[in-house]
């Protein structure tokens, strides 16, 4: 049986008004704005403005706020702009004092609020979050504590003079995890053929832009027709022979070699050149020569490799960077160099998007450890390759333990030193297990916040991406640590359950029922 119902909504007085309709203080975009730092956030957000030059700014916190909403949705800026205008509960956590409808700004703007956040002013943004969750776990000095040291100092002082005490040493405290990884960028898989097919289109489209203003009576001849027949006829074959991609390569080259001259003669005629190619055609011009340049090299070499090699030409800061994981051994994007502490706040200490060794990275880690806690670690946790003798030596020297296999050949376990081994051993594998939590970040920034999926498409862009992710997921483990599961709001469920079963004792207790007591320990 179908039950009709009116798909049309009913006209309701007030409806459109939101002003009146009121808000769930429990909803978890309200409760986390109520944690986030904003004071410091705008502090640090507002030192790279100008104070008396250019048009007045948004607002910190609508900038900061709606960068988080993209990152923690996995938004993409049109749609971040419309969830905030329809959602009265983002409209809160970015500042807004009522609802509105309007947009409060362009998806556009989003390009410019990236290239103006630096790996410098998200440092800060942690450093907030990392002095909270310290405030947190700070032990509290009782007043009577306080007054008996006070006592203690004024009685010293109205004394004799004191023999000066000797500063005392610094202890090392907590752990640090450290480990890389490859934020991967959006590009198209790329091939030599593929490459070299492109760059001999643009340099067809800057032929095209300069002949007119050149003066030539002909124009020159580009073959273009050839070439994307010579292309496709490779490129449509599933498994071609290396005898064959190789031709097709040289092919490509010899067309894009006979477009570069055409195009350096026609810039020699060009009165202006800066008015002829815009700043964009120039620099697919460098580019498309840089490319020619190194298929022309490891060709006449018969290699598979070179130094800086461009795999994407819109995006020539990406590096291929070889890792050797099962069913991916090439990634496409930056290397990150990452380090957790015992809070659970991730840093990326290091961004590069060229193939370097992760181990170079443990001496700044440190270091950087120290400037964010205070003091040097207990211990580092760290895969085999961070444990180089220059790393090893440089932890022993500050008196850090590196949580990894010795050096050299094992000891020959014997009667007297059997249990110390298998204790040494005990303490290793518990220890390796304790690095888990960096390599579940990892897969939470993947899975959940697609840190493997960056669609920016400048370097500085990109890097502002990366690094807004890991705030996201530093911000959840701010929550996480000062909302519980169990609390709603202003009602803590625990306390209401708590309560509710006093009230079923006490009732007990009147009707004198041998019944055993309810107690929330024991059914919670």
């Amino acid at each position: 049986m179908i039950s009709y119902d009116d798909p049309n909504q009913q006209q309701l007085p007030g409806f459109e008004k939101f002003q009146g309709f009121p808000l769930d203080m429990s909803n978890r975009w309200v409760r986390l704005s109520r944690l986030i730092p904003w004071v410091e956030f705008a502090k640090a957000y507002d030192r790279n403005m100008s104070s008396g030059i250019g048009r007045p700014s948004k607002p910190a916190r609508l900038v900061i706020g709606a960068v988080i909403i993209k990152h923690k949705l996995c938004l993409s800026d049109q749609e971040t702009v419309d969830q905030i205008r329809e959602n009265p509960y983002l409209q809160y956590f970015v500042g807004f004092n009522s609802f509105q409808t309007e947009a409060p700004f362009v998806p556009s703007l989003f390009v410019e609020i990236r290239r103006r956040m630096g790996d410098d002013l998200f440092e800060q943004f942690n450093q907030s979050i990392v002095n909270l969750l310290e405030s947190k776990n700070r032990p509290e000095i009782k007043r009577s504590d306080k007054s008996n040291n006070q006592g203690v100092k004024s009685s010293s002082q109205s004394g004799d003079k004191q023999t000066e005490t000797m500063p005392e040493p610094e202890v090392n405290k907590g752990k640090l995890i450290i480990d890389a990884t490859v934020a991967e960028q959006v590009i198209r898989f790329p091939t030599d053929l593929g490459l070299l097919n492109e760059a001999r289109e643009i340099s067809e489209a800057l032929i095209d832009t300069l002949y007119p203003v050149s003066g030539l009576r002909k124009k020159p001849r580009t073959y273009r027709r050839k070439a994307q027949k010579a292309y496709l006829a490779l490129a449509k074959q599933k498994n071609p022979l290396q005898k064959k991609r190789r031709k097709a390569i040289k092919q490509q080259l010899q067309f894009l070699k006979r477009n570069l001259g055409h195009i350096d003669n026609l810039l020699n005629l060009v009165t202006e050149e800066s008015t002829a190619l815009t700043e964009n055609q120039r620099r697919q011009y460098w580019i498309i020569q840089e490319v020619y340049r190194q298929q022309e090299e490891m060709l006449r070499n018969r290699e598979q490799r070179c130094d800086h090699r461009i795999v994407s030409i819109s995006q020539p800061h990406i590096r291929p960077i070889v890792r050797g994981k099962a069913g991916k051994k090439v990634e496409f994007g930056a290397k990150l160099g990452v380090s957790l502490t015992n809070n659970g706040i991730a840093h990326v200490d290091n961004l590069n998007w060229n193939a370097y060794h992760e181990g170079c990275d443990l001496p700044t880690q440190v270091e950087n450890y120290k400037k964010r806690h205070g003091s040097y670690p207990e211990a580092v946790l760290a895969d085999q390759i961070y444990g180089s003798r220059d790393n090893r030596k440089y932890l022993k020297e500050l008196n850090i333990r590196f949580a990894g296999k010795a050096l050299g050949r094992p000891k020959k376990e014997t009667v007297e030193n059997q249990d110390e081994l298998r204790e040494e051993r005990r303490r290793r594998k518990s220890e390796y297990r304790q690095r888990i939590p960096i390599e579940g970040k990892f897969g939470q920034g993947k899975n959940g916040y697609r840190l493997n999926y960056i669609r920016a498409r400048t370097q500085s862009t990109s890097e502002a991406w990366i690094r807004s992710i890991f705030l996201v997921m530093n911000l959840l483990v701010l929550a996480s640590n000062f909302l519980r599961p169990w609390k709603t709001g202003l009602l803590d469920s625990y306390s209401f359950i708590k309560e509710l079963f006093c009230n079923i004792n006490r009732l007990v207790e009147i009707l004198v029922l041998p019944t055993k007591t309810f107690t929330p320990e024991c059914h919670i």
